[in-house]
C-alpha cells in the first residue's frame, strides 16, 4: 500500500527544548492514523510541521510525495486542516464561512455552491447553514470546521484534537462523521488526541507519543495484545520486596511483569482465577496489596505499558 505521509527523523527544537525528537512514521493511503498522547507530548508540533506552518529543525517529511520544506505550495494544495483552537468566524453563518473559504481558494461561484452543498449534506448541516455560528452548539461549530476543511477535496485531512471541549454525545456524533468522511471519500486522515476512547474507536493505527518521541505504532488491537492475554494490576504498599517479585517471576502463568512505582502490571493466563493465588503469595511474603484488578488489556493499559504513566499522570507532570 502506498504511503501518503512519510516522516524520517523529524525533529523540532525551541532553543534548548526538544518538542519533537527524531520521529519516523508513515501513514498509508486511505488510513485513519492517530497520535495518542498527553498535552505537551509533541502532537500538535508534529502536525504543524507536516502542514508547513513550522519548519523542522532537522529530518524530513513528505505529503503525497511533496517535501514539506521545499514544496510547501504543493503540500498545501493537497491537505485540509481543522485546528485545535476554533478558527471559524462566529459572527458569520456556517454557509457564509464556507463560501468565504472557497473564495480564499479561488473557487468560482459555481464550484463554491457545489462544494458547499456537498459538505453541508456530508456533515448533516443543511438545517444550520443560515444560523450565525455563535448561536450553534459546540458540536455543530466543530462540524462546520470539519466541513470547511473538506471543501477543497483534500487527499489528506489533518484533525488536531478534533473533539476537544465537546461533551461526550457531541464527541461521538463527530466520530461518526469522521468515519464516514474516510470511508465514503477514500480520504487519508491524521488526527491528534489525548482521549483514549477516541483513538481506540477511530484509528486504524495509533502512534503513542510521549515527550516528543513515538514510543510504539500499531493498530489499537495489536497494541492491546502486546500487553498480554489478561492483565492484573496490583497496587502494592511501599513497592513490595525483592523476594515477592522473584516469586512472581517463577510462576509459569506470569508472562511478563512491569513495575511502575507502587503498581505491578502482570501479563498472565486466566487472569480472573489467579487473583486469590496472588493475594496468598503476597500475604506469605508480608506484602500489603492495597488494590487488585483483573481485566482484558485496554488501550489505556497499553499506554501505561509503553510510557510508564497514564495519560492523566503525564499531563499532570507536564503542568509542573
Amino acid at each position: 500500500m502506498k504511503a501518503t505521509i512519510e516522516a524520517e527523523d523529524l525533529t523540532k527544537k525551541f532553543d534548548d527544548f526538544v518538542a519533537v525528537d527524531h520521529i519516523s512514521f508513515a501513514v498509508q493511503d486511505g488510513e485513519i492514523f492517530g497520535f495518542l498522547g498527553p498535552n505537551g507530548a509533541g502532537k500538535s508540533t508534529t502536525i504543524k510541521m507536516l502542514i508547513t506552518i513550522l519548519n523542522p529543525t532537522s529530518g524530513q517529511a513528505r505529503i503525497c510525495g511533496y517535501d514539506v520544506l521545499r514544496q510547501r505550495d504543493d503540500v498545501r494544495r493537497h491537505i485540509g486542516i481543522v485546528f485545535q483552537d476554533p478558527s471559524i468566524d462566529r459572527f458569520l453563518t456556517g454557509k457564509e464561512n464556507l463560501n468565504f473559504h472557497g473564495m480564499i481558494y479561488h473557487m468560482d461561484k459555481k464550484t463554491r455552491e457545489s462544494r458547499i452543498s456537498e459538505v453541508l449534506k456530508l456533515l448533516d448541516l443543511q438545517d444550520k447553514e443560515n444560523t450565525p455560528v455563535k448561536d450553534c452548539s459546540g458540536g455543530i461549530q466543530r462540524r462546520f470546521e470539519v466541513a470547511r476543511g473538506f471543501m477543497t477535496h483534500p487527499r489528506v485531512l489533518f484533525l488536531d484534537e478534533p473533539t476537544i471541549g465537546l461533551d461526550i454525545q457531541a464527541r461521538r456524533a463527530l466520530w461518526e462523521y469522521i468515519k464516514n468522511l474516510n470511508k465514503d471519500n477514500d480520504i487519508t486522515i491524521i488526527l491528534t488526541t489525548h482521549y483514549i476512547e477516541e483513538a481506540d474507536y477511530l484509528c486504524d493505527r495509533i502512534g503513542i507519543i510521549d515527550h516528543g518521541k513515538v514510543i510504539a505504532t500499531d493498530s489499537p488491537q495489536r497494541l492491546k495484545e502486546s500487553v498480554g492475554i489478561d492483565l492484573i494490576l496490583m497496587e502494592i504498599a511501599n513497592g513490595g520486596n525483592g523476594d515477592f517479585i522473584a516469586s512472581l517471576k517463577r510462576l509459569e502463568w506470569v508472562k511478563n511483569i512491569e513495575q511502575h512505582r507502587n503498581l505491578l502490571e502482570l501479563s498472565v493466563e486466566e487472569g480472573d482465577r489467579r487473583v486469590p493465588e496472588l493475594l496468598g503469595l503476597a500475604s506469605r511474603h508480608g506484602v500489603s496489596v492495597t488494590s487488585i484488578d483483573s481485566h482484558k488489556p485496554s488501550l489505556e493499559d497499553a499506554f501505561l505499558h509503553y510510557t510508564g504513566k497514564t495519560i492523566r499522570e503525564n499531563e499532570e507532570e507536564q503542568k509542573r
